[in-house]
């Protein structure tokens, strides 16, 4: 029971987070391009709470934790039309830039949340590294020829000093088939050798290779500087990684299994609590991501929907009409729901409710 209330409440806090973030994107720019902002809502449904600021947009915390929204000032209306007389405030009135601006600011927000709470970790818990101690050492490569053992700490290759794992890799990978000389300490011993790399072959290019493995992993506090940059990194590398697994999954059908709806994010919420905060952090600048990127899907009713419109309309020099975007959104809401529908059952599979309810049934 504990476990379910912190999956719960883990949900609650994630989903919160990256709503909030996502919707205040859009409010922020909308505001600054001078929209009028109506509401503001965290969840869907009745309101909670709810205040009417001196603007007269209503912010309101409602009944449904399971997303947000903004509603701006001729946002429902379709075609680059208003009902009624034009208002300088409308979104609808605004120019081409600035509507996609404000469309686009939601995902950009996650994605500046991601590079934060990924800086925010290097420069507080540390950032992993995998320091230059030898693990591992493969049978019949340099490494073992020159006597490298497990536990043995390389300390400079060539004459460059190295402090981590990266580094080694760095120095050796593009050297395939050439000869170095290597430094590293056995038991405290400096101790020196020359050798010839051997030649892998990985991802259709040709690496050098020693034949050592690191697995010794510290953490290390980064400077702000420093710290930021590995944010940015962080956050690059998780969003390549996000975009080549939807590649995979809709050109090959690969990682159909990984796929997770709300129940599989809440179960998930709870474990990454658990295991402190470093690690719940983390698990919310990823979703953050993988929220950003989603929303930039050019399926009708997401960002990237209607920056899919703006973009005809920019290319056609007018608005796509009326019935052909409400044709879209409909098609797209339809995508949506079958695609909320598909992982929801899959996450009532994985957490075996169908197989519990077939042996309760006999």
């Amino acid at each position: 029971m504990f476990d379910l209330l912190r999956a719960i409440a883990a949900f609650i806090v994630v989903l919160g987070i990256l709503v909030t973030v996502h919707e205040l994107g859009h409010y922020l720019i909308a505001r600054w391009r001078g929209v009028a902002i109506e509401a503001f809502s965290l969840g869907f449904g009745p309101a909670l709470i709810s205040h009417t600021d001196k603007r007269g947009t209503v912010w309101k915390l409602s009944a449904i934790p399971l997303g947000g929204y903004v509603r701006m000032k001729g946002w429902a209306e379709l075609g680059g039309e208003t009902n009624g007389e034009a208002a300088p405030d409308s979104f609808r009135t605004k120019s081409l830039g600035t509507r996609a601006a404000i469309v686009a600011a939601g995902p950009v927000a996650n994605m500046l949340l991601a590079i934060v709470i990924f800086s925010a970790i290097f420069a507080t818990a540390g950032a992993p590294t995998v320091m230059p101690v030898v693990s591992q050492v493969m049978p019949h490569t340099p490494a073992a020829a020159i006597g490298i053992v497990k536990g043995d700490r390389i300390t400079s290759i060539d004459g460059h000093k190295v402090s981590s794992f990266n580094e080694i890799a760095a120095l050796i990978e593009p050297r395939p088939d050439d000869r170095i000389a290597i430094t590293y300490t056995d038991n405290g011993i400096e101790k020196g050798a020359n050798l010839t790399t051997t030649a892998h072959m990985v991802d259709g290019r040709i690496v050098g290779e020693l034949g050592i493995v690191g697995a010794d992993v510290k953490f290390r506090r980064l400077a702000p500087p420093a710290a930021i940059r590995a944010g940015v990194l962080e956050t690059y590398a998780a969003t390549a990684a996000t975009l080549d697994g939807l590649w995979k999954l809709v050109a090959y059908q690969k990682g159909v299994k990984n796929l997770g709806g709300p129940i599989r994010i809440a179960q998930i919420s709870g474990q990454a609590a658990a295991l402190g905060v470093a690690d719940f952090a983390s698990f919310i600048a990823l979703l953050s991501v993988n929220l950003g990127l989603i929303n930039l899907i050019p399926i009708p009713i997401l960002d990237g929907g209607h920056l899919l419109f703006y973009a005809a309309e920019a290319l056609y020099g007018r608005a796509m009409p009326r019935k052909a975007q409400e044709i879209g959104l409909q098609i797209g809401a339809a995508i949506l729901a079958s695609l909320i529908i598909f992982v929801t059952v899959h996450d009532l599979a994985h957490v075996g409710l169908f197989h519990f309810v077939y042996h309760l049934l006999g």
